[in-house]
């Protein structure tokens, strides 16, 4: 991407300040200031200019505007992401395009089991959108009361409930996209079955904006389910966890919406730092299983359907304790201890990540590997691996030991650490950016880690759609 001269550059800015209009641009110092920090605080960014376009005519004139003057465009959702693939650089000439005034519900098809929605609706909006049409859009993250759909198609978005409906890549039907030139390229398309070539919308989800703007989507929608239910249980091993979640599958008919594991540490953090929690079980275990069941029977089968797997399983071996909700606020209490393992971790000065997966048939061994490997690095580090087992993506974090800071932990061996853990997720076959997406924080991870026929492909790919490189550039590649 060339320089633009400092009078091509402004005269650009003004055309796009009349392209949107003055409830288009963001000047406000404390407005825009937000808008420049990546969710986590990693990267601070600067901006030409800020823009928020209010429909997809204002989007494709910005973005053919920026392409005609050679200037970056940054695209941007709810900024909740991780890895800074909403953040512009520093030097202060590059556009943000921030999504969140394109915000409406196009249309709901109870029929087609679909809904059209804008990239800048909330995810919360979409999932109540789908249930005032007495539906589900299942997606679920930590982050939905903020986070834009737009976001979550870019990153590829995955949540709690990925074993059941899959990522957000597995919802999607259709797309609208400007692309780096401009053009819009209308994909909103409501059908099952499209052989019609290359399948073009999949280029986009999980490309984080490199390849071009979301404007709009058309998504799948599901029955609601007419009852659930919630088990929280210990665990002998990690392979028991694995065998117990084919048990879970096989049993009840592929009904089990989430399967998620902790290890005792993350447990003991949670009951010690956040409040309001407990152990549910009265003894300790080493590890545990939070599983949930959702059908179309009513709560009387369900639990019927849980108790009889816990039964099995226990007769197996495979689960030595459990617990199951009796109530939602039961059940609310339960994920409450999954769901606060990051706050807990925060509590106690954080952690080293790693957002890896695996295949769930190798989740055992990799974990037993390792824990080894870390350990014989720093005997007494502190290993609060965690998370989505049912899906094979797990959150292999490490504490330092006792009485010693991150940073200081970090800076002695967390390049040793994150290479040993890295190395064996390649042995094994799994990927170093699991449902976090790539942005800045891990595209030299995925240089090193990647296989070089992909990479040289999604360069390919990036050099074809998006000749110029104005697209989101220091991203993903």
């Amino acid at each position: 991407m060339s320089p633009v001269s400092r009078s091509k550059a402004d005269s650009t800015l003004n055309a796009i300040r009349e392209a949107v209009g003055p409830e288009g641009v963001i000047d406000d110092p404390e407005v825009r200031a937000p808008l420049l920090v990546d969710h986590r605080a990693l990267y601070h960014g600067d901006a030409a200019l800020v823009v928020r376009p209010a429909n997809t005519a204002e989007a494709a004139r910005v973005v053919a505007l920026c392409a005609d003057a050679g200037i970056a465009i940054v695209p941007q959702g709810g900024n909740t992401g991780y890895c800074g693939g909403a953040t512009p650089d520093a030097s202060g000439t590059q556009v943000l395009l921030n999504l969140s005034r394109m915000n409406a519900v196009r249309s709901v098809d109870p029929v087609n089991y679909s809904m059209e929605l804008e990239a800048g609706v909330v995810l919360a909006t979409a999932q109540q959108a789908a249930a005032d049409a007495s539906l589900l859009f299942p997606l679920s993250l930590g982050s939905e009361g903020s986070c834009q759909v737009g976001g979550n198609l870019a990153s590829n978005a995955g949540g709690t409930a990925v074993l059941r409906y899959g990522n957000v890549r597995d919802m999607v039907m259709g797309l609208e996209v400007v692309l780096p030139d401009g053009r819009v390229w209308n994909g909103l398309r409501q059908l099952r079955k499209d052989n019609a070539g290359y399948d073009l919308k999949q280029l986009f989800v999980g490309s984080e904006g490199t390849l071009g703007i979301i404007t709009a989507a058309v998504l799948k929608l599901f029955p609601r389910p007419a009852a659930s239910a919630t088990a929280f249980v210990a665990v002998p091993t990690p392979q028991a966890a694995c065998e117990l979640l084919a048990r879970a599958r096989a049993l009840s008919g592929d009904a089990v919406t989430s399967f998620e594991y902790l290890p005792a540490l993350a447990l003991d953090l949670v009951v010690q730092n956040i409040d309001d929690t407990r152990m549910p079980l009265d003894a300790r275990a080493a590890h545990y299983a939070l599983i949930e069941l959702s059908t179309a029977s009513d709560a009387e089968a369900v639990g019927e359907l849980v108790q009889r797997l816990l039964a099995s399983a226990m007769e197996a071996g495979e689960v030595e304790d459990g617990v199951v909700a009796q109530s939602g606020q039961q059940a609310d209490a339960l994920w409450r201890l999954r769901e606060n393992v990051p706050a807990a971790q925060r509590a106690v000065g954080n952690s080293l990540k790693h957002d890896i997966s695996v295949p769930v048939s190798r989740i055992a061994g990799f974990l037993e590997e390792s824990s080894d490997a870390v350990r014989a690095i720093v005997p007494d580090v502190r290993l609060c691996t965690y998370g989505h087992i049912g899906d094979g993506n797990l959150h292999f974090n490490l504490l330092p030991p006792e009485g010693e800071s991150l940073e200081r932990f970090i800076a002695s061996h967390g390049e040793a650490l994150s290479d040993a853990v890295y190395d064996l997720v390649q042995r094994y076959q799994g990927s170093v950016c699991a449902e976090h997406g790539v942005g800045q924080l891990k595209r030299d991870l995925l240089a090193t880690h990647a296989d070089p026929v992909a990479l040289e492909l999604m360069r390919s790919v990036k050099k074809a759609i998006d000749p110029q490189g104005i697209m989101n550039p220091g991203k993903v590649l």
